[in-house]
């Protein structure tokens, strides 16, 4: 699928690398059979992804289901490399100067449970996703505002009009999380359903989820891609502390964690295993966080949350994190390297960018003085994931610390941590991310807006929501990097979200894992019918 040059959504050089054995680019025949055991390190907020943004539910229920569209399993790395999954055909190219796209909806796909699948249950998941009815909640909502409608044109066929032409929209369909539901479910069962029921089309259907142990899934004999899975089933294995999940790879008891490992357990495990184990790296489309819960005084006041910012040494905290954690690259509300990111040059007149560390905490503690919170007390929400949640969070900690804030950190489990951060906002302070699948930075950066259903920090900024609109119908290259600045720098300002570092994606696995390939985002690429195992 390539965009219009009016469009363009260009690919950052560079995006993935391969160590280790060059599985990843033989044309090798695949094997059938076998169960692939793979480790997760996170709980499982529930099944529905149309709500969810955590590896720990796309690792294990994404195989489950399938999408309208999905990136090309054998060029994850691309983010304009689309092909259709329960649509015919090419990826349709706009009509209409951009404002019409036109799917034809495949006729040879069953749900698990047996019901066919047609353009009806295409409209109602995309309505469920774009056009959520009042109390349900979508967190990619706002990748559509250019979203006019989404209706069934022909038995086999949806429409979707948009209210203006957007290079952002293909890529917002193609996310991994768009799971396709059937329409009879959402009017049977409600909206809710999917989030504790699993009902799908994937390669791969549900047989149990013993919470806190594993999710097991099956080959689906009738997946509509013919020849696939390769895979008998799946299991994944839950796994919180990374010491577990890599000893299960190096006694074999796993084969693979998806998300990633730092530097100094890839090192360990080539050290142990040798050329049984294969290396995948790749920058990684995903930041970690602080976000302010301007609920809550002094929060709602700038110059607090801009203290808060001004106090993290970022360009030193990439040299010591990057060796210890998953984290590595200083950059603003943009995938670094890609065209429309920020410049070195460009980052370090934004506030917390700048290179002299001392100056910056001492307008630090004149911010916090100016407000009144001198001696600052913060109860910080962190998710107890070791990778890079509790490492950052520490670090974070220290940091503010510099300029006499007070953090107190709470580590919870992940659906406690959400649950403060989604539900209960009770937090002043919390961990937050914004990791996305296709690297897509226009749709990518609506989590700074406090209208983004992911966005929890509780906040209005009109002139924030009036550039992102300019930037969305922006044309060119150009015209899109120009206003991006200008989206980063209120975003930035008003500290409504504070940037650390970008993450760095470390995949070691076992060397009988083959067909996955590695991409920059740990969201991409989990629908395992391309992967086998040779052995």
């Amino acid at each position: 699928m390539k965009f219009p040059r009016k469009f363009a959504v260009p690919v950052a050089a560079g995006l993935a690398l391969a160590f280790g054995m060059a599985d990843a680019a033989k044309a090798e025949t695949p094997k059938k059979g076998g169960v692939l055991n793979f480790v997760v390190g996170s709980k499982i907020p529930s099944y529905d992804g149309h709500i969810e943004g955590t590896f720990g539910m796309i690792h294990p229920i994404r195989p489950f289901y399938s999408t309208l569209i999905r990136v090309n399993p054998d060029n994850p790395s691309s983010p304009t490399d689309f092909v259709c999954d329960l649509c015919v055909g090419e990826v349709p190219k706009g009509e209409d100067g951009g404002t019409k796209y036109v799917f034809k909806i495949r006729d040879d796909v069953k749900f698990h449970d047996g019901t066919p699948l047609t353009a009806d249950d295409i409209v109602a998941t995309y309505k469920k996703i774009i056009f959520p009815p009042e109390g349900i909640a979508s967190a990619r909502k706002a990748f559509f505002k250019m979203v006019e409608s989404v209706e069934k044109t022909g038995p086999n066929e949806v429409t979707f009009k948009l209210k203006f032409p957007s290079g952002s929209f293909i890529p917002s369909v193609a996310m991994p999380f768009n799971f396709v539901y059937a329409k009879k479910d959402l009017d049977e069962h409600g909206y809710t359903w999917h989030q504790k029921n699993v009902n799908g089309t994937g390669a791969f259907s549900f047989v149990q989820h013993q919470p806190g142990s594993f999710v097991e899934g099956k080959k689906y004999d009738g997946y509509h891609h013919k020849g696939k899975p390769h895979l008998d089933g799946f299991k994944a294995i839950s796994a919180p502390k990374m010491a577990l999940r890599l000893q299960a790879i190096r006694g074999d008891r796993a084969a693979i964690e998806f998300r990633g490992f730092p530097p100094k357990a890839r090192d360990d495990l080539k050290k142990a295993l040798g050329d049984k184990i294969t290396v995948q790296e790749s920058d990684w489309n995903c930041i970690l966080l602080a976000t302010p819960n301007q609920r809550r005084k002094p929060f709602d006041d700038p110059r607090v949350r801009q203290a808060l910012s001004l106090a993290l040494d970022r360009w030193g905290g990439s040299k010591y994190l990057s060796k210890i954690a998953i984290v590595k690259t200083p950059g603003g509300v943009v995938f670094p390297n890609h065209p429309l990111a920020a410049t070195k040059e460009e980052l370090q007149k934004l506030p917390g960018f700048g290179t002299d560390l001392k100056a910056n905490r001492e307008k630090a503690k004149k911010l916090l003085k100016e407000a009144g919170v001198e001696n600052l007390k913060i109860q910080f929400n962190n998710r107890g994931v070791d990778q890079p949640y509790k490492v950052v969070g520490t670090w974070l900690i220290d940091q503010w610390k510099q300029i006499g804030v007070d953090a107190e950190q709470q580590v919870n489990p992940s659906p406690v941590f959400y649950d403060k951060l989604r539900k209960k906002f009770d937090f002043d302070v919390s961990i937050d991310f914004n990791c996305q699948s296709v690297v897509n930075p226009i749709a990518d950066v609506t989590k700074f807006l406090g209208s983004a259903g992911n966005n929890y920090g509780g906040y209005k900024d009109e002139k924030l929501e009036a550039i992102y609109d300019k930037l969305l119908r922006a044309e060119t290259e150009e015209e899109q990097r120009k206003i991006m600045r200008e989206y980063e720098t209120r975003a930035l300002t008003q500290a409504h979200l504070i940037p650390t570092l970008w993450w760095y994606k470390i995949n070691p696995h076992r060397s009988y894992v083959k067909g996955w390939k590695i991409a920059p985002s740990h969201y991409l690429n989990q629908h395992l019918d391309q992967v086998w195992i040779d052995k």
